[in-house]
C-alpha cells in the first residue's frame, strides 16, 4: 500500500504541475489504473489525511466513488455500515475544509445510499438530515447545514448518472420520490426563514433545482417555487432561482398538474416591470433569465393551457409577453442575447393550436392570426442590419452569430406561412411597395432587405407558383436601389428562390436576369449572383436560348478576369451546362469552342512545363471547370423537367454528343498532362474527375470513348496506382459492362487493374486503404452487374479472396465495410459462377475465422451489421457448409473472445444457424454476441447500442 501512497504523490504532482503533456498522461493513466486496483480501498483513506494538499485529498475521495461506483459488488455487505460511518465521519470533517474534497465525499456517499436503497437503507435521506441536524456535532451549524444541503443535491445528480441495472433504478427512484418528503420542508424553512444567509438559500434553490429533475409531482413544489419567485428579487440569488423555477416546470410530468400551472401564469407575468427595468437598464442577465422562465411554461405546457378555454386572457397575456422577449430592443447578440429563446415557443404554439379540432381551431385562430402577423412584423425587424457604421465594429464571431440567427428566423417564417397561409405573402408585398413607392420619407435599405428576406424565406421552402404578388414582386425589385452589399445579396437570394415561378412565368425573366449578370462582376455578391444564376439556369434553361449569348459572355469575362473563387467558378461552369443544354447541337459546339478554348490553349502552355506546385494549382482548377460543365451538360430529353406543365421536346441530337466530341478534342491533351502528373493524386483524380462526372451524366451516349478511356486507365493504373483510377473503371463496369460491344475493353481493364491490385496486396496494402476500399467497391459492382467477369481465366478468383478476407482486417471503417459489401455480392454467386463457389468452399473457412474474430472484439462496434450481413449471405448460400466450419471454429478454447463460456458459444451457432430468412434478427444476434466477447453485455456502455 505504501508503493501506491507514494505513486499516487508522484503521479498528482505530476498531472497537475509537470509541464510536459506526455508525462501528464502517463501519470492520469497510472492514477486512473490505481483507482480501479484492490488497494484503493485502503490508500483512499490515508489520502484523505488531514496533513494532505487538497489535491492528493481530493484524488483520494475520488477513488472512493470510483470504487463505490463501479465496484460495489467487491464490498462485503458486513461492511456497509462501517464505510458509511467513515464517509459521514470525512464529509463533517471537511465541512469547514476543501469544498471540492466535500463535494467529491458527498458524491461517494450518495453513490453509497443509491446501491443500499431501498432495502439495506431504506430511510437514507431521513437518515442524512437527522445526523447532520444533530447538535453534539463539532461543526459550526452553518458548516453542517452547507454540506448537508451540498450531499442533498448530489444525490439526485448521482442517480441520474449513476450505472445502476434498469430494475434497481426504477426501485430507487420511487423511494427517492418518496424521500423528498423529508428534503422539502427543510428546503422551505430555510429558504423562508430571514436568518438563513445568503449562501444558504443560494444553495437551497440549487438543492431543489436538483430534486425537481426526479419528476416530483408539480404541486409538491408549488410552496419552493413560489419562494423561488419571490428569490428573483435577490440579485445574489437570481440567477439559482430561474434554474430552480425553469427545472421545475420544464419537467415532462409537469402537465398533468394543470390547477399549478394556472398559478404560475401570475407569478410570470408578475415579473413584468422587472423585465422591462432590466430591458432599460440593458442587464442583458436579468431579462434573459425572466425571458427563459416565461418561454419554460409557454413552450412545455401551451396544449395544457390552451385547453383552459376559460383561462384564455391570461395565456393570451403570456404570449404576449414572450412576443416582448422576441422583440426585445437592440441586435442580437450585441445588444441582447435573449430574443433566440423565444423562437422554438411560436413553433410549440401553432402545432398546437392546428392540432385541434375544426370548430376550437377556429376559435383559436381567430384570436391568434393578428398575435403572428404581429410576430412577422417582430422578426422581420429582429432580422434587420445594424447601420453600416455599427456593423463594421462587428467581430466576425458575432456577424456569424447574426447570420445563424437569421437563418433561425427565416425557418420560423417558413413554418408560420403554414397558419396566415398567402395573407402573409400579401402583407409582405403591401408593405414592400410602400416603402418603394412612397415619396414622404426616404426608407432605409435595412427596411427594404428585411422585407425581402422575408418572402426569400418562404419562396425557398413553399412553393409560391400560384400566388397573385409574386408578378407585383418580380416587377417592384428593379426599382430597389441598391446601395448596399446585404441588400444586393438577398435581392439575388430572392431572384433565386423564385427561380421555379420564372419557368412558368418566363416572360419575366428579362426583368430581373440583367440584375443578375450585372452582380456577377462583382466579387463582394459572389456566392448570391452565381448560385441564383445556376437556379435560373436549372429551372429555366428551355426559355433562355434568346438571351444564352449574353449569359456565356458575361460569365466568360468574370471567369477570365478570375473576379470568383474556384467554388463559384465550379458553380457557374455548371450553370453554363444547363444553360447549353437546351440549345441546339451546333450552337453547343459553338459556345463550348468559345468558352474552353482559352483554357485548353492555357492547358496546352501548361503541359509543357516543368511541373511545380504552381502549375499543377492551375492544372486541377481547369480541370475542374472541365468536369463541372460536363456535370450538366446534357442533350438529351429527360421525362419533363417542368412537373405538371407542357412537355417541351427538344430537336433530336444529329452525330455525336457535344461533350464526347470536345472529350475526343482534348483526350489527348489530358494524356499528355497525365504523363507528367502521373505520381500526383490531385491531378489523376481532377482528370478521373472529368471522366467520371461524363459517365454519370451521357451515361449510353458516352460509349464512343469507352474504348481509348479503358486504354489510358490501364496504362494509369499500371504506372502508379490510384483510388480514382479504380473508382472510374467502377463506373464503366456499372454503366457498360453488360453490353457485349463493349465488354472486351471493360473485361481488359477489369483484369488489369485485378492483377496490379493483387500485386500491391503483395508488397504490403497497408499504406493503401483508399486504394483497397475502391478495389473492394469494384469487385461489388462487377459481380452486381456482370458476374461473367468473374469466369475469365486469367483472374485469380483465390487471390482476390483472400486480398478481401486481409482487407476485413483493416482498421479503417470505410475499407471494412466495402470489403463485407464485396462478401454480401460474392456469396450469393456460389451456384452460378462456378470459381466463385469452387473457392468458397476451399477457402470460406478461413473468411468465417476473420469475421469471428472482428465480431469478437477485434473491429469497431459500429461495423457489426457489415459482418452479420456476411454471416447471413454465408447461412443463406453455404448453409452446409458454414454448419460444419463455426461449429469447428468455436470449439478452439478462448475463441473469438476468452470471456465466453462453451455454452454462450454453443447457443450462438444454433442461432445463427437457425435464421436464414430475417437479416434483422441476425444483426440482433451478432450485437449481443459481440458485447458478450467485449465483458460489456448489461453494462451502461450499451445503453445506446
Amino acid at each position: 500500500m505504501l508503493w501506491a501512497l507514494a505513486g499516487s504523490r508522484v503521479a498528482l504532482h505530476q498531472l497537475y504541475y509537470d509541464p510536459n503533456i506526455e508525462n501528464k498522461n502517463l501519470a492520469q493513466k497510472w492514477l486512473m489504473q490505481a483507482q480501479a486496483s484492490p488497494q484503493a480501498w485502503h490508500f483512499s483513506w490515508q489520502l484523505l489525511q488531514p496533513d494532505k494538499v487538497p489535491e492528493i485529498q481530493y484524488f483520494g475521495a475520488s477513488a472512493l466513488h470510483i470504487k463505490i461506483s463501479r465496484y460495489w459488488s467487491d464490498i462485503p455487505t458486513d461492511q456497509y455500515e462501517s464505510l458509511k460511518a467513515q464517509l459521514f465521519t470525512q464529509i463533517t470533517r471537511f465541512a469547514s475544509g476543501s469544498k471540492i474534497v466535500l463535494t467529491r465525499l458527498c458524491v461517494a456517499l450518495a453513490s453509497l445510499a443509491l446501491s443500499m436503497m431501498p432495502d439495506a437503507w431504506p430511510c437514507a435521506v431521513a437518515d442524512m438530515v437527522r445526523l447532520f441536524q444533530a447538535e453534539d456535532s463539532p461543526v459550526d451549524s452553518q458548516g453542517r447545514c452547507l454540506a448537508l444541503l451540498e450531499l442533498l443535491t448530489v444525490l439526485p445528480e448521482e442517480f441520474q448518472t449513476s450505472r445502476l441495472p434498469q430494475y434497481r433504478k426504477s426501485l430507487v427512484r420511487t423511494s427517492l420520490a418518496v424521500e423528498c418528503g423529508a428534503v422539502f420542508p427543510l428546503l422551505e424553512q430555510l429558504l423562508q426563514q430571514p436568518s438563513s444567509p445568503s449562501c444558504v438559500r443560494q444553495k437551497v434553490l440549487k438543492c431543489f433545482s436538483s430534486w425537481v429533475q426526479l419528476e416530483v409531482p408539480l404541486q409538491d413544489c408549488e410552496a419552493l417555487i413560489q419562494a423561488a419567485f419571490a428569490a428573483l428579487q435577490d440579485s445574489e440569488l437570481f440567477d439559482s432561482s430561474v434554474e430552480a423555477i425553469v427545472n421545475a416546470i420544464s419537467q415532462p410530468d409537469a402537465q398533468r398538474y394543470v390547477n399549478t400551472l394556472l398559478k404560475l401564469i401570475p407569478l410570470v407575468l408578475g415579473l413584468q416591470d422587472q423585465l422591462r427595468q432590466a430591458v432599460q437598464n440593458g442587464d442583458m442577465e436579468t431579462s434573459h433569465g425572466i425571458c427563459r422562465i416565461a418561454v419554460a411554461l409557454g413552450e412545455n405546457h401551451s396544449r395544457a393551457l390552451l385547453d383552459q378555454v376559460e383561462h384564455w386572457q391570461s395565456f393570451l397575456a403570456l404570449v404576449n409577453m414572450i412576443m416582448f422577449c422576441t422583440g426585445i430592443p437592440g441586435h442580437f447578440p450585441v445588444n441582447e442575447t435573449t430574443s433566440s429563446l423565444t423562437l422554438t415557443f411560436w413553433y410549440t404554439l401553432q402545432d398546437d393550436i392546428l392540432s385541434f379540432e375544426a370548430e376550437k381551431q377556429a376559435v383559436y385562430q381567430q384570436v391568434y392570426r393578428p398575435v403572428y402577423f404581429q410576430l412577422v412584423d417582430v422578426l422581420l425587424h429582429k432580422a434587420q442590419f445594424p447601420s453600416d457604421e455599427e456593423y463594421g465594429f462587428w467581430s466576425s464571431d458575432e456577424k456569424e452569430q447574426f447570420r445563424i440567427y437569421r437563418v433561425d428566423i427565416s425557418d420560423t417564417l417558413m413554418y408560420v406561412y403554414e397558419m396566415l397561409g398567402a395573407e402573409l405573402l400579401s402583407n409582405l408585398y403591401d408593405k414592400l411597395g410602400r416603402l418603394l413607392t412612397s415619396s414622404e420619407e426616404p426608407y432605409s435599405w435595412q427596411h427594404t432587405e428585411a422585407l425581402l428576406y422575408g418572402f426569400q424565406s418562404i419562396a425557398e421552402t413553399i412553393d409560391v407558383n400560384y400566388s397573385d404578388v409574386v408578378p407585383g414582386l418580380i416587377g417592384l425589385i428593379p426599382r430597389i436601389s441598391i446601395s448596399n452589399v446585404q441588400l444586393a445579396d438577398t435581392v439575388m437570394f430572392t431572384i433565386g428562390a423564385l427561380s421555379e415561378w420564372l419557368a412558368d412565368h418566363p416572360v419575366m425573366i428579362n426583368s430581373v436576369l440583367p440584375l443578375v449578370l450585372h452582380a456577377l462582376g462583382n466579387p463582394e455578391l459572389s456566392i448570391s449572383s452565381v448560385s441564383t444564376l445556376k437556379k435560373i439556369c436549372r429551372e429555366c434553361k428551355y426559355d433562355l436560348p434568346p438571351y444564352a449569348a449574353n449569359i456565356v459572355a458575361v460569365s466568360q469575362d468574370v471567369l477570365m478576369k478570375q473576379i470568383h473563387k474556384t467554388s463559384q467558378c465550379m458553380w457557374l461552369m455548371q450553370a453554363l451546362g444547363f444553360l447549353l443544354s437546351a440549345l441546339q447541337v451546333e450552337e453547343i459546339l459553338k459556345n463550348l469552342h468559345s468558352l474552353i478554348s482559352p483554357y485548353i490553349q492555357q492547358l496546352e502552355k501548361l503541359a509543357e512545363e516543368i511541373p511545380n506546385p504552381s502549375n499543377k494549382l492551375a492544372i486541377v482548377h481547369i480541370l475542374g471547370l472541365l468536369s463541372n460543365l460536363f456535370t450538366t451538360l446534357d442533350v438529351s430529353h429527360h421525362e419533363d423537367d417542368h412537373e405538371g406543365s407542357e412537355l417541351r421536346k427538344l430537336p433530336v441530337p444529329q452525330g455525336p454528343n457535344p461533350v464526347v466530341v470536345v472529350l475526343q478534342q482534348v483526350f489527348q491533351l489530358i494524356q499528355k498532362v497525365l504523363s507528367k502528373w502521373l505520381n500526383d493524386a490531385q491531378v489523376v483524380e481532377a482528370v478521373c474527375a472529368i471522366f467520371e462526372k461524363s459517365v454519370k451524366t451521357l451515361l449510353d451516349d458516352f460509349a464512343p470513348m469507352v474504348p481509348q478511356l479503358c486504354e489510358m486507365l490501364g496504362r494509369m493504373y499500371s504506372t502508379i496506382p490510384q483510388a480514382s483510377a479504380l473508382d472510374l473503371t467502377r463506373q464503366l463496369v456499372h454503366i457498360f459492362a453488360h453490353e457485349p460491344a463493349h465488354f472486351p475493353p471493360i473485361e481488359a481493364l477489369f483484369l488489369l487493374v485485378t492483377s496490379v491490385t493483387l500485386t500491391l496486396f503483395q508488397q504490403g496494402p497497408r499504406d493503401h486503404p483508399d486504394i483497397v476500399d475502391s478495389f473492394m467497391q469494384l469487385l461489388a459492382q462487377a459481380l452486381k452487374r456482370k458476374p461473367d467477369l468473374f469466369l475469365c481465366e486469367r483472374l485469380d478468383v483465390k487471390a482476390v479472396f483472400q486480398c478481401a478476407v486481409l482487407a476485413l482486417k483493416f482498421p479503417e471503417a470505410p475499407t471494412v465495410k466495402a470489403s463485407c459489401g464485396f462478401f454480401t455480392e460474392l456469396l450469393p454467386r456460389c451456384g452460378e459462377v462456378e470459381p466463385v463457389g469452387k473457392v468458397v468452399q476451399e477457402d470460406g473457412r478461413m473468411l468465417l475465422i476473420a469475421v469471428l474474430e472482428a465480431i469478437g472484439g477485434q473491429a469497431s462496434r459500429s461495423l457489426m451489421d457489415c459482418f452479420a450481413d456476411i454471416l447471413f449471405a454465408l447461412n443463406k448460400h453455404c448453409f452446409s457448409l458454414l454448419s460444419v466450419w463455426i461449429k469447428e471454429a468455436l470449439q478452439a478454447p478462448g475463441f473469438p473472445s476468452a470471456r465466453l463460456s462453451p455454452e454462450q458459444k454453443d447457443t450462438f451457432s444454433q442461432q445463427i444457424l437457425r435464421e436464414r430468412v430475417n437479416k434483422r434478427r441476425v444483426k440482433e444476434m451478432v450485437k449481443e454476441f459481440t458485447l458478450l466477447c467485449r465483458g460489456l453485455h448489461g453494462t451502461d456502455y450499451t445503453a445506446d447500442y
